[in-house]
């Protein structure tokens, strides 16, 4: 008679682990529209009045200041920027508020937009004012803003 004899046999087996890691970089984008204020009458006894926007993107939680410069017209300030057709110059500000009260610049602490980014892009906007009756010359004027965000 043959037996058969049962045989044990047992895999063997050994395990380890390893680390995952990944580093979220602070980072910040804007993009700005134009600012279009269309046709000024320079009899007009009312400002002119415009806005745009400009639209942030950051790594959420990410705390910045959002600051536009006094642009490239001559002798330009935040407080008054210029718009330019040749040499002829026509006075403008920027604000952060409907009410053109705040005036929007470019020093942290001082006359930026402070906030927080969240889970979305934020869209800030940006109020623009051509003040009334200023005496030039007809024409196109234009200016160039530089947005900047420090974060």
């Amino acid at each position: 008679m043959l037996s058969f004899h049962t045989i044990n046999v047992r895999a063997a087996t050994t395990t380890t682990t390893f680390a995952v890691t990944a580093t979220v970089l602070t980072v910040c984008g804007v993009v700005a529209t134009p600012l279009v204020f269309g046709n000024y009458n320079p009899s007009d006894t009312n400002d002119l009045d415009a806005a745009n926007i400009a639209t942030v993107t950051c790594t959420v939680g990410t705390s910045y200041n959002l600051g536009l410069d006094a642009g490239t017209g001559a002798g330009a300030t935040v407080t008054t920027r210029k718009l330019t057709s040749g040499t002829d110059l026509l006075n403008y500000s920027l604000y952060q508020d409907p009410a053109r009260t705040n005036i929007w610049g470019n020093t942290i602490g001082t006359n930026t937009l402070s906030a927080t980014a969240g889970l979305v892009p934020t869209v800030h906007n940006v109020y623009g004012r051509i003040f009334k009756e200023q005496v030039i010359p007809a024409g196109i004027y234009t200016d160039t803003i530089t947005v900047t965000i420090t974060y």
